[in-house]
């Protein structure tokens, strides 16, 4: 088995939703659309049942993408750790050091990522600065913007 994938309870939680709606309602839909369109027989110029076949393939490569990520995760509760540093499920507050703008986030699992919610992804260029630094380091990252610098001014777990 390869390495574990972090996140949440939240998005561990999130993930068997989606399974379970994929195993038990659209996979027996689809089944059914599968049926009715071989009904209307001849299947090589029958769009349905290539449109339900497409859809059906797509359902099923979803639920082993989602079963792979759920027999990896490693749930990490985030109110269980303490600490200075950055790490997996901190809650980081930044200071943009051109614009004095301050930014909050939590770092968490891939799946959850949602930075309108300031839920950012482990692996994006800024969590990647941020990890394993503390309050009152800097860190640079690279944006599509170009080069940002950030300080850090609260590191807390929630």
């Amino acid at each position: 088995m390869s390495d574990r994938i972090p996140m949440t309870a939240e998005g561990y939680q999130r993930l068997e939703v989606e399974l379970k709606h994929l195993r038990q309602v659209e996979r027996p839909d689809i089944i059914r659309a599968i049926a009715e369109a071989r009904e209307h027989g001849d299947l090589s110029e029958n769009a349905e049942y290539h449109a339900a076949r497409e859809r059906q393939s797509f359902i099923e490569g979803r639920i082993g993408e989602l079963e792979e990520k759920i027999a990896r995760a490693e749930v990490i509760d985030p109110s269980k750790l303490s600490g200075k540093t950055v790490k997996f499920g901190a809650t980081v507050t930044v200071v943009d050091e051109d614009t004095d703008e301050k930014t909050t986030y939590q770092i968490v699992g891939e799946d959850e990522a949602d930075v309108a919610k300031g839920k950012l992804a482990i692996t994006a260029p800024i969590s990647r600065a941020l990890i394993g630094k503390a309050v009152g380091d800097s860190v640079e990252v690279r944006t599509p913007k170009g080069e940002k610098a950030y300080e850090i001014v609260k590191v807390r777990f929630v």
